[in-house]
Parts: C-alpha cells; sequence; structure tokens
C-alpha cells in the first residue's frame, strides 16, 4: 500500500509540474503579437520593443495565462477600455475594481514616438501623490478609444490642460484624424498597439455601465501569443 501511495505522490507532482506554465521570455517571443479574445471580439495587440521592460512583463503574464478571465471593469466612452485586476476574475455584480494586481510595478518608459492615440496600449498606475516616479502597475492596462479633435480644441488644451506644453505638430495631425487622448502623453506608459480588431474597442467603449463598470461584464476569455503577422 505505501509503494502505490509513493507512486500516486510522484505523479501528482510531475502532472503539478507540467501544468506550471513557463514564464521565461524567449527571443522568439518578442517577435509575436497577442491575441486577446473577449466577449466582444478579438483583438491583435503588437508590443513595442521602445518599451522592453513593458514589453516583456505583459509577454510573460500572457505565458502564464493571468489575463484569462479578467474583466474590463473600468469602461469611458471616447476615453478608454480599462482591465486587469485579478480581483475582477470572480467579482460580484457591481463590485468597484481596479485595485488589484500581481504585488510589483514596473518603471516608467515614456518614449516621445508613443503617444496616446487611439487603439495603443498603456499602463494603468497610482496617481502623483503616491506615485511621483509614474511607475506602472503591473497588470492593468487600458485601451484608447480617444476622441477626434480640432485644431482648436488641441489649443484649447495646451493651454488650459498641459500647462503650456505643446503638442508636436506631427501628433496633432494624428489627433485631428485619428484621436486619441493627447492629456495622458508622457504621464502613463505607451507600450504597443491593436492593429486588428480596432472595432472591438468601440464595442467595449459603448456599453453600459455603472460606476464605469460595464453593466454586464465583459471579460478576458482568453490571452495568446500568436505568430506575427506582417
Amino acid at each position: 500500500m505505501q509503494k502505490w501511495i509513493v507512486v500516486l505522490l510522484n505523479c501528482l507532482i510531475v502532472i503539478s509540474l507540467a501544468a506550471q506554465k513557463d514564464s521565461t521570455i524567449k527571443k522568439k517571443d518578442r517577435k509575436r503579437d497577442v491575441l486577446m479574445q473577449t466577449t466582444m471580439g478579438d483583438m491583435v495587440i503588437r508590443l513595442s520593443d521602445s518599451t522592453p521592460l513593458h514589453r516583456d512583463n505583459f509577454l510573460k503574464l500572457v505565458k502564464v495565462d493571468y489575463y484569462d478571465s479578467i474583466l474590463f471593469h473600468r469602461v469611458i466612452q471616447n476615453f478608454m477600455i480599462q482591465a486587469g485586476d485579478p480581483n475582477s476574475k470572480q467579482a460580484k455584480a457591481g463590485i468597484i475594481l481596479g485595485n488589484g494586481g500581481p504585488g510589483y510595478t514596473v518603471p516608467a518608459e515614456f518614449k516621445p514616438m508613443l503617444f496616446h492615440k487611439k487603439g495603443v496600449i498603456a499602463a494603468a498606475r497610482t496617481g502623483d501623490n503616491v506615485n511621483p516616479q509614474k511607475a506602472s502597475s503591473g497588470s492593468q492596462f487600458y485601451i484608447v478609444q480617444g476622441k477626434v479633435f480640432t485644431d482648436a480644441g488641441l489649443d484649447s488644451l495646451e493651454t488650459f490642460g498641459l500647462n503650456g506644453r505643446k503638442i508636436p505638430v506631427a501628433l496633432r495631425e494624428i489627433y485631428k484624424t485619428i484621436g486619441g487622448t493627447p492629456h495622458l502623453d508622457q504621464a502613463y506608459t505607451v507600450y504597443g498597439e491593436v492593429v486588428k480588431g480596432l472595432e472591438v474597442v468601440d464595442k467595449i467603449a459603448s456599453v453600459q455601465t455603472s460606476r464605469e463598470r460595464p453593466v454586464e461584464d465583459v471579460r478576458i476569455i482568453k490571452a495568446t501569443l500568436i505568430k506575427r503577422k506582417k
């Protein structure tokens, strides 16, 4: 009997080890995209090599299935859709979410060429009063929907919302055509963008909400690495 117990324990150990996900980031992983399947459609996200800390962190979390079953817990139309709180997986209706994470932060990686145009993915974070270094949440992210601006709107934003900071001409043209959230530039780390399924962002952003949480859950079914299509 004891021999069978030992054999059974050994089998359980093998099964347990096999079930553990390998979070090691390999060179080939960095050349793959992320397929994010949601209850409202699929999106393909391409991460930026200009933000290696955020890129590798997101890849690691995808590889260990961290985002599977997580909700888009904060949705604001014409602004953004936010997810990444592990507490949302089993959250009851109406519960306010947004404080969960893996227990670490990622140092900010601000790059002038990575800005808040529609469709980018960026890292959520706590406020400047408790986070002056603007370090990113270890898991929470948002995808920008934003809005299309006019020159007058951008001029007003520069004067009253950016403390005199000027939006570069090239970026102004994009904000006037594609749209976005320019007031977040260089304050939150942008580390990739949706390259397929941008209409899903619009669908999620348009759902009915109560205190910014969708009334009917919008869930990430699964996030996986896929071969990148040129």
